[in-house]
């Protein structure tokens, strides 16, 4: 079983940065895909970005440019730097961690973005 505990969230003023940060615990042989999807108020859950063990990476066209993923294999730990963000910024963000055959979540951090 595999555990995910994520950090960094908060209230930033909308041009401010966030990172986040989400780290994977328990007994498993290696970790593939992690990344972070996200669910704002009154919206579905959505991709933000992904990377592969050996660092792909994709994003969602409105965090491109902004947002950066990025993971230390060694520690089990997936980071989401958040650059000039925007009040449509605001969700609850969720790391996820596939270790075959189960996909893991973590618990959620609250981003919110001020005007």
């Amino acid at each position: 079983q595999v555990q995910l505990v994520e950090s960094g969230g908060g209230l930033v003023q909308a041009g401010g940065s966030l990172r986040l940060s989400c780290a994977a615990s328990g007994s498993f042989f290696s970790i593939g895909v992690m990344g972070w999807y996200r669910q704002g108020p009154g919206k579905q859950r959505e991709l933000v970005a992904t990377i592969t063990p050996g660092r792909r990476t994709n994003y969602a066209d409105s965090v491109k440019g902004r947002f950066t993923i990025s993971r230390d294999n060694a520690k089990n730990t997936v980071y989401l730097q958040m650059n000039s963000l925007k009040p449509e910024d605001t969700a609850v963000y969720y790391c996820y961690a596939d270790v075959s055959p189960l996909t893991s979540w973590g618990q959620g951090t609250q981003v919110t973005v001020s005007s």
